[in-house]
């Protein structure tokens, strides 16, 4: 299949450019040495899924400022939003004063999760690590319990609780400890590398196996835990998702114990795996319903906002227990707002049919069904996976192990030929593209990825 009629990236310049080259070079001694940069591109405008950097260079945006820009770049209607809020008023601190925008938006996003006569509460930070320490205070507040357990492969962020959770990386951790006490870590599932010596169908049972007859058993007693934290579809793990059984039997578990279920939707939800939130694809196992959500990155199109919802039941802190100062900035809220209106369709983005949310099933399934022929092309793609527009691909060596070098050389392949990517997990590249990805622009993309994967 070929688009050559569509627009594709325009690379005027090797990369970094001049201009490239000396902002990179300032950056290096002005910056925190804790930046990666793992590619030379500076950008200086975006348009739709096309990035233009500083010296006139077009990529095709495959990763989104790490699933952020849902709506894509300068879309007219989120950026009126901001603009119309700007003109109102900026911050009167949501801590101390309501702010209709803010009580819209949380009952917007309430409405996509509770169910008849079951209310919801919801709390507004900044950033995804903000909602997921506000979920680790408020389990353990409500419970009056004080462990928490997540998973191996895990991200939730980089603040002290955050990053005690998080189970993907060491280099997060080393040289920051003490960290939280009295959290533990379980493997995920993962299908393609069943953990416990499992298989592809039993690699659930076995986790929660793992759970109740061994860390229950010998590490924390059951009726000390709080809250088990998870992500529905797991994203700097590796985009792994999990078997369909998974959070149906998570859930059961947790209500035989009284253990909140939160669950992690910062990277996964708003709408990029299809459905709103990612653990709505999983209710046809049974109950799935989690005590606590914690969602940011793409909620508001690339403005800094965060929102941890929770059952009212759950929510009994005690006022003044917990806030922010700029959590719930009116004008981040009023670009959630607009991004809401395109998900759920309120608002059409062209070409992409009754809204965002059905768009990223619809092309989803156009990548993922590519990706998966290119397999029989190409025998170092070990697994293509993913739901929506959250796809991982996962790169073997010729023993089946995982090759991260190969990997990256993949990845500077796309990223030389103008396709921005980003890679997770230890041998994955991640497709997160905006929300309004074309089938014409994800086949370009697609061709990018053939040429790129050709050339190793």
């Amino acid at each position: 299949m070929t688009f050559t009629s569509i627009r594709r990236p325009v690379i005027n310049t090797p990369l970094p450019g001049p201009k490239a080259a000396e902002l990179l070079a300032r950056d290096r001694v002005r910056l925190s040495t804790s930046y990666m940069r793992p590619y030379p591109f500076v950008p200086d405008f975006g348009e739709g899924v096309w990035l233009t950097d500083v010296d006139g260079n077009t990529m095709l945006d495959f990763m989104a400022g790490i699933a952020v820009s849902t709506t894509g770049y300068n879309h007219p209607h989120v950026v009126a939003a901001i603009t119309e809020q700007a003109q109102r008023f900026m911050h009167v601190c949501l801590t101390d004063y309501p702010q209709e925008v803010t009580t819209c938006l949380a009952e917007r996003l309430i409405a996509h999760v509770a169910r008849p006569g079951e209310p919801w509460r919801a709390f507004f930070g900044n950033s995804g690590a903000e909602a997921v320490e506000a979920a680790v205070k408020l389990a353990r507040n409500h419970t009056g319990r004080s462990h928490i357990i997540s998973t191996l492969g895990s991200f939730h962020g980089r603040t002290y609780g955050a990053i005690t959770l998080t189970g993907s990386k060491t280099k997060y951790k080393r040289g920051f400890g003490p960290l939280l006490p009295n959290v533990s870590h379980i493997p995920y599932p993962n299908p393609f590398r069943p953990p416990l010596g499992s298989t592809p169908e039993t690699c659930a049972d076995a986790v929660l196996s793992y759970l109740e007859d061994t860390l229950f058993q010998t590490v924390i007693p059951a009726d000390e835990v709080a809250a088990i934290i998870v992500e529905p579809l797991q994203g700097e793990g590796g985009y792994i998702v999990p078997p369909a059984d998974f959070l149906p039997k998570l859930r059961a578990l947790c209500d035989r114990h009284g253990i909140l279920l939160i669950y992690d939707e910062v990277q996964a939800g708003m709408g990029r795996s299809g459905k709103f939130l990612s653990y709505q694809h999983f209710f046809e196992g049974g109950d799935v319903q989690p005590d606590i959500i914690t969602m940011a990155k793409g909620l508001a199109s690339g403005m800094p906002i965060s929102c941890m919802l929770a059952r009212e039941s759950v929510m009994t802190w005690p006022v003044g227990s917990h806030g922010s100062t700029f959590g719930g900035n009116p004008v981040a809220a009023a670009a959630a707002l607009a991004t809401l209106d395109l998900l759920e369709g309120h608002v059409r983005h062209p070409g992409c049919g009754e809204s965002l949310m059905h768009n990223a099933a619809n092309v989803g399934d156009f990548v993922l069904g590519e990706l998966r022929a290119m397999q029989h092309e190409f025998g170092f793609l070990g697994d293509v996976r993913g739901k929506g527009l959250f796809i991982g691909l996962e790169f073997v060596g010729t023993n089946g192990r995982a090759d991260g070098a190969l990997r990256d050389r993949a990845s500077m392949a796309m990223f030389q030929r103008g396709l921005l990517n980003l890679d997770c997990g230890e041998s994955t590249i991640r497709i997160s593209p905006p929300l309004i990805l074309t089938r014409n622009e994800a086949g370009v993309g697609l061709e990018l990825m053939r040429e790129a994967l050709s050339s190793l």
